[in-house]
């Protein structure tokens, strides 16, 4: 009698262990894909994070490139016309110097000339310079924007991390 109570005990601990292992390893796997689930759905809101971000910086760098080139076109414009205003009135007040004599026209013609240059020099001068200044701020927009898109895909990158479960210690 001894030997079949023991005999009933081991095979009520083996019936007992066949039903709770495959229970148990049923649990660590669902623990394990709902993570997995999880971590693919931190990666799919970072990523759409990221490309959002960069997809506005980039906006937003084009709408600077397109201003400052703008203003450097309207700069350019203005002192070309400025040069040429000059060159014309000039021209005019030297025409009139040269019909009152040849040395007077003489003069006259070197001294509006002069004006007419250094009017034509002030004028590109003042173009360069907004053309610099437009370059300039595009370049300040641009760089802006690339590390507006480099901080968001580091953020959303540490956003997945944080969400990913611990590794399973053996």
């Amino acid at each position: 009698m001894n030997f079949q109570l023991r005999t009933l005990s081991v095979a009520l601990a083996l019936a007992g262990a066949a039903i709770a292992l495959p229970a148990a390893a049923q649990s660590s796997t669902d623990s394990v894909s709902n993570g997995a689930e999880k971590a693919w759905d931190a990666t799919k809101d970072g990523t759409t994070k990221a490309y959002d971000a960069t997809k506005d910086a980039a906006g937003k760098g084009w709408d600077a490139t397109k201003d400052t080139t703008k203003k450097a076109t309207d700069a350019t414009v203005k002192g070309t016309e400025k040069g040429w205003d000059a060159t014309k009135k000039t021209t005019k007040k030297a025409t009139t110097a040269t019909e009152s004599g040849a040395e007077k026209a003489w003069d006259a013609t070197k001294k509006t000339s002069s004006k007419a240059w250094d009017a034509t020099k002030h004028g590109t001068k003042t173009a360069v310079d907004a053309t610099g200044h437009a370059a300039s701020a595009t370049g300040k927009a641009i760089s802006n924007a690339g590390t507006a898109a480099a901080d968001a895909t580091r953020n959303a990158g540490n956003a997945v991390a944080e969400k990913l479960p611990p590794a399973p210690s053996n």
